[in-house]
């Protein structure tokens, strides 16, 4: 489909939708206990950095013309959840079923990235369908499944893992409550499931990717006034969280890899007014013979601290808001035969004006995850970032991992409406060490040990516009110029990416 019929499309859309009053969009903490973006009793947070890209609403939503009169302004117009007379349908007394799902279409036109099978241009369609079914049973036990159909066209370089998985079962699990003491709510669930923990940054379903990550395995959750304590020990399941090649599980079932067992306790304290303090644990054993060189068996220790400070005005009004956000892990354990020491820290803030037009925010990142010292020293320093995402930290562009790496960015946003927002980023990238190669965004090393650090610089900016709670728009331009590391090593041009999504959940 040509770029100027796709943007007419979208301009259709836009045109059926004045712009009416909407709930105006938060930054929340994500607690421990997370659920599946599609799950009726989830929820979904933006990213610290305020820049979250995959722009999914989880909220249900309203069945179209459901009288049977409807229309185009019915459903664009309203704020209602469509299909909500396909929600909690009752049937019999405590058992109620619920259903829906997601179609989302984006376009992307990319140009020199850093990624297997390039260098080159490539102008390709990504669809994604999901479809859920929840069976609650009373407040005691539930029962979810969810399919997915993720699919690419008119590509020019090769597909990726994470852009194709057709028609395969994304999850399918269930719960149940168990009383472990009176002031916990506490469950187990077994089965094919999503894990995503804080801010996404060491454990994401990586939901801008077309396929999604999923694990399956054992899991125990509980809640108590002030904590969340999540404790987990699951198989990657599909081949972009078993970190294979697409030819590997294309056309297949996809099932879990026995040969990577991933467990971890995540520990969130709410006490705190307006901030939480995360504690964790997360212990990755890899024992493929053929596997990313960074990896292993490696236990993460961490502790994230984030929050907001409002400032009122003199009629105890919240005038302005300071937000922060500070992460950091030790890795330790064993890599093909060398001891692991490594480590990552990262700290963001920002401030928000929320009594001026527009309210505008200005922020800043700093982001290292560590090289190694020495490739012949029998110890690997390379911090391994486990299942991150990556793509709302090191640059929509999707250039780089979180692996020796340095990262300064500013960043800025602004809401000219309730519904629009626009964000703008810019990042300085390093090398940690130049000891150690650089890192792709699928853990890939490139390039040569010495040399410059100057990995290059990236501009990114997005408009993201909520149309209401069944469907959003986003547009996204992004520009990388290369530095001395990559024109030494991949000699390119600069590179360039526009892309072009909308999502629609029913």
């Amino acid at each position: 489909m040509p770029l100027f019929i796709r943007v007419h499309l979208c301009a259709l859309i836009l045109s059926c939708t004045p712009f009416l009053s909407a709930a105006e969009e938060t930054d929340t903490n994500e607690s421990a206990t997370n659920e599946p973006t599609l799950d009726v009793s989830s929820t979904s947070d933006e990213s610290a950095a305020e820049i979250i890209f995959s722009g999914n609403d989880t909220q249900p939503i309203d069945y179209l013309c459901e009288t049977g009169g409807g229309s185009c302004d019915h459903w664009l117009n309203s704020d209602e959840l469509l299909l909500h007379n396909l929600r909690d349908v009752c049937l019999s007394d405590g058992v109620t079923l619920s259903t829906g799902g997601e179609l989302r279409y984006r376009y992307i036109d990319e140009d020199d990235r850093i990624r297997p099978g390039g260098p080159g241009r490539s102008t390709y369609d990504l669809w994604r369908w999901r479809h859920f079914v929840q069976l609650n049973v009373s407040d005691w036990a539930r029962v979810y499944v969810e399919g997915i159909d993720a699919s690419i066209f008119d590509e020019e370089l090769p597909a990726l893992s994470i852009d194709k998985n057709r028609w395969d079962l994304l999850n399918a699990y269930a719960e149940v409550r168990v009383p472990l003491w009176s002031e916990a709510d506490s469950w187990y669930r077994y089965g094919r499931q999503d894990l995503q923990y804080g801010k996404q940054r060491l454990v994401s379903t990586l939901d801008w990717a077309n396929t999604r990550r999923n694990f399956q395995g054992h899991r125990l959750y509980m809640t108590t006034c002030d904590w969340d304590i999540d404790l987990f020990t699951a198989n990657p399941v599909n081949s972009t969280t078993r970190e294979t090649a697409l030819a590997l599980q294309d056309n297949e079932r996809d099932r879990p890899g026995h040969d990577v067992q991933f467990t971890g306790l995540y520990t969130s304290y709410k006490g705190y007014e307006n901030r939480t303090l995360d504690l964790y644990w997360l212990w990755k054993e890899d024992s493929r013979a053929a596997r990313l060189p960074v990896g292993g068996r490696r236990h993460t220790i961490g502790m994230r601290y984030g929050g907001e400070i409002p400032i009122t005005d003199c009629c105890c009004n919240v005038a302005r808001v300071w937000d922060f956000d500070m992460e950091g892990a030790y890795q330790f354990g064993s890599d093909a035969g060398a001891d692991v020491s490594a480590g990552f820290f990262t700290m963001q803030g920002g401030h928000r004006w929320k009594n001026v037009a527009w309210q505008p925010r200005i922020g800043g990142l700093f982001y290292w995850g560590s090289g190694d010292d020495d490739p012949n020293d029998g110890q690997s320093n390379t911090f391994d970032v486990l299942y991150p995402f990556g793509h709302s930290y090191w640059g929509i562009i999707d250039n780089l991992s979180g692996q020796n790496l340095l990262d300064y960015s500013i960043q800025a946003d602004v809401k000219p409406t309730d519904r629009l927002k626009l964000v703008a980023a810019f990042h300085f990238f390093d090398r940690a060490k130049t000891s150690d190669t650089a890192y792709n965004v699928a853990r890939v090393p490139f390039g040569a040990v010495g040399g410059s650090r100057d990995i290059g610089e990236e501009l990114d900016l997005i408009a993201k516009y909520k149309v209401n709670k069944n469907l959003n728009v986003q547009l996204g331009y992004s520009l990388f110029w290369y530095g001395a590391f990559v024109n030494q090593n991949l000699p390119r041009d600069d590179a360039k990416q526009l892309y072009l999504m909308t999502t629609l959940q029913y």
